[in-house]
């Protein structure tokens, strides 16, 4: 029982290796250390916040206010800027505007059906609603033509029964071929101001007498 006595006055007695102000500085260090960390995040996170506005608003006003409630309130204030920022940023609302402008344009050029007044297609030949006739094939190209062509714009091939105008006797007998067929068309000549037949040689006076003589007697 002695002994514990001694050791214990004997514990009591060793010094203790234990320096105030190395504690001191330690903490010095870490609050400075802190406290720049924490000006560095305010001023990144005010300079995020006005890219951010800026890119998102155009109103001078917005961005001083946006800026300046996190400014002021730090971490609430970013907060209540993600809250209340717009949705989209400038960019994307443009590039939105483009997608609705061009399906309008888009909307507004695709033609009718002349029958029942429903969208179609410019590659359809009968509307699938009410099987009104929209265009005809080209009979040599095959190519789909509108229905008041008389003449395929692809190959250059008259439509069949076309009047022709203006064709020279062998143009005009010369006959079309479509699909590998060769087909007679009808062609109606047009000769303007032509004699087709010689006229008879003679006299005015000699077919004039005998004009008279061939006719009747009352």
């Amino acid at each position: 029982m002695q002994a514990r006595f001694h050791a214990i006055i004997f514990c009591n007695k060793c010094p203790m290796n234990f320096d105030p102000a190395a504690l001191g500085n330690f903490f010095l260090i870490l609050s400075a250390w802190a406290g720049a960390f924490i000006v560095a995040l305010w001023l990144s996170l005010v300079f995020w916040t006005y890219r951010d506005i800026k890119a998102r608003a155009r109103d001078p006003l917005s961005r001083i206010l946006a800026v300046l409630v996190v400014a002021v309130l730090f971490l609430p204030g970013i907060l209540i800027y993600l809250i209340l920022r717009p949705a989209y940023t400038l960019e994307a609302e443009y590039q939105q505007t483009l997608e609705e402008e061009a399906l309008l344009q888009a909307i507004e050029e695709s033609p009718l059906c002349p029958g029942c007044g429903r969208r179609i297609k410019d590659n359809w030949s009968v509307c699938p609603n009410c099987h009104t006739k929209l265009r005809k094939n080209c009979h040599h190209c095959g190519k789909l033509m509108e229905l008041p062509w008389n003449i395929c714009p692809y190959c250059g091939t008259p439509a069949p029964g076309m009047r022709r105008e203006h064709l020279t006797l062998d143009e005009a007998l010369r006959p079309l071929t479509g699909d590998g067929e060769e087909e007679e068309i009808h062609l109606t000549e047009t000769f303007e101001e032509q004699e087709i037949f010689p006229e008879p040689e003679g006299e005015p006076e000699q077919f004039e007498e005998i004009a008279n003589s061939e006719e009747p007697e009352n």
